[in-house]
């Protein structure tokens, strides 16, 4: 019988961890399926993920980290999942969280479930360039969600069809995908949890808040979340 739910892996340039992350995957759920959106990688990603038994989606060139997601979502619509986890590629999230993520949505009591390493105590160190965005955002998300959200920038998810298909839409970031999409998502009637994940530190020059970048987030981030509560999308 095919499997209801979807492994999502958006990758690049991630041919050194990606077999060992599609292994934790499968050690942790054995009922779903696996795939990694290769976003353009120069190196073997795509054939190691392949080699791995992983079902690969290509992307001709980088398109960026909101573009690789969204292909996996509307790989998964069509393909007729039900529900759907998504973690990086770079071994900093442990697999091994992947089932109580997606218990809470199987189980009716969320649409959406955000993994945080938050929740049973800081054991995960964060850059400081980083930790006074996280710190913002984290308010921000708590205050206009009317709920705690600890760790709003955590890009371990568990989610059902119905996100899936909201996030097929034009409206879906291309670029970073964080604090605003869970501002569309609450705005638009989805219930919204999260649940205690473990994560590594992992390669602050790939990551997508690395150098510069975390100004940018800011600033997107400071205009992205008003514009959200301004508009309204059917």
């Amino acid at each position: 019988m095919t499997p209801d739910t979807l492994i999502l892996l958006p990758a690049h340039n991630e041919a050194g961890h990606i077999a060992s992350v599609i292994a934790g995957v499968r050690s942790s759920v054995k009922d779903a399926d696996i795939a990694v959106v290769d976003d353009g990688s120069t190196d073997e990603t795509a054939a190691r993920a392949a080699e791995a038994g992983a079902i690969v989606l290509p992307l001709p060139f980088n398109l960026g980290y909101g573009v690789a997601l969204q292909t996996g979502y509307k790989y998964a619509l069509k393909r007729g999942y039900r529900f759907l986890a998504q973690l990086d590629s770079d071994g900093q999230h442990d697999a091994g969280g992947i089932p109580k993520l997606l218990e809470r949505v199987r189980s009716g009591t969320c649409d959406i479930c955000v993994g945080s390493r938050f929740l049973e105590g800081e054991t995960y160190r964060v850059p400081q360039a980083r930790r006074v965005g996280m710190i913002l955002f984290r308010r921000v998300a708590s205050y206009i969600l009317g709920q705690t959200i600890t760790d709003p920038t955590s890009g371990f998810q568990a989610m059902n069809r119905h996100v899936l298909e909201f996030f097929a839409k034009d409206s879906y970031p291309a670029d970073y995908p964080d604090t605003d999409v869970l501002v569309m998502l609450y705005h638009h009637g989805f219930r919204i949890e999260e649940a205690p994940v473990v994560m590594y530190a992992g390669d602050t020059k790939k990551s997508i808040h690395a150098g510069l970048r975390p100004l940018y987030y800011l600033f997107k981030m400071s205009l992205a979340i008003p514009l959200n509560l301004l508009r309204r999308e059917s």
